[in-house]
């Protein structure tokens, strides 16, 4: 007799640097929510085939991570019991070309959770992460933009395509040809900044869990920023072993007092205001898009170019 195969129903598709970490730490605290372990596997965006971004970086933080085979993404789920909502956190859904459409093979009745942040923040959010990371060889973030093509044509990941992420109409109508629209929930970054609870209690009755558990929101995960102190820095981001194993049995509250610890070394730059004006002139369509696609007005994202 084959043993059954636990698959996730519901998948936080993105956007990546829009709060999909905060996100997934809030909703891992739900006794009927189980979430894999890594947050983001990415196997609907690289099925069995091989990923060979050529990135600074890329070979360690998505070639190496990835899990691309069937059995090995099963495997994530082993221990989701018997939980309402079984799920997973792969940022790069939303922009993947083919995420849609392999999520809607293998899981056609899929809940689908998109968060949305103003593409501008977003995009410099994403520099500031980069940077963080010690990837980023520029230091001037409206360089780094004069590069995306470059970069895009020479396979970096998805992670450094600044401005490109953001047009996020067409990365949702692949959805919207897959999916009821009733199984895809969407959320503006700002809504989840500043009306978390309220948001997190949303997502539970989306989920079909118990709306009524409080889960802790008091900290936002994986901020991005310019380190005050390099070295401190890279010993509190780098990847080990033995903070992949610590993880998951580390109680909350020691998690929290970390990551606000970590934030601590970071800064962040104002955003130059030559380069705010130009890529919210470059997003002004696209924000007609995406109004009309999701109904919803976001005139609060058009800044000084509208």
């Amino acid at each position: 007799m084959s043993q059954s195969v636990t698959l996730p129903n519901f998948f936080i598709i993105g956007a990546a640097r829009s709060g999909t970490s905060s996100l997934y730490e809030y909703l891992r605290q739900h006794p009927q929510v189980f979430l894999s372990n890594p947050k983001e596997p990415m196997y609907f965006a690289f099925p069995e085939q091989a990923v060979t971004f050529a990135g600074p970086g890329d070979e360690r933080e998505i070639n190496r991570k990835a899990v691309t085979s069937w059995a090995d993404y099963c495997q994530l789920f082993d221990k989701a019991g018997d939980n309402t909502a079984v799920g997973e956190a792969s940022a790069n859904y939303l922009y993947s070309p083919c995420a849609a459409q392999n999520i809607a093979a293998k899981v056609p009745h899929a809940k689908l959770i998109a968060v949305l942040r103003n593409p501008v923040e977003r995009a410099y959010s994403s520099y500031l992460y980069t940077l963080r990371e010690g990837r980023e060889p520029l230091g001037d973030f409206q360089a780094a933009l004069a590069q995306e093509p470059e970069r895009i044509a020479n396979n970096w990941e998805h992670l450094w395509h600044y401005r490109s992420m953001g047009f996020y109409s067409a990365q949702l109508e692949r959805y919207f040809a897959h999916f009821s629209r009733d199984n895809i929930k969407i959320i503006l970054q700002e809504d989840l900044q500043h009306n978390v609870d309220s948001v997190v209690r949303d997502v539970f009755e989306f989920l079909g869990v118990d709306p009524a558990f409080k889960a802790e929101t008091g900290v936002a995960y994986n901020q991005g920023g310019k380190p005050k102190n390099a070295w401190l820095n890279s010993v509190l981001t780098k990847p080990s072993p033995l903070k992949a194993a610590l993880r998951p049995v580390t109680p909350r509250f020691l998690l929290d007092a970390y990551v606000k610890f970590k934030h601590k070394n970071l800064t962040k730059p104002a955003l130059e205001e030559t380069t705010r004006r130009t890529l919210e002139q470059g997003y002004m369509q696209e924000i007609d898009k995406l109004e009309a696609l999701l109904a919803r007005d976001l005139s609060h994202w058009r800044g000084v170019a509208a």
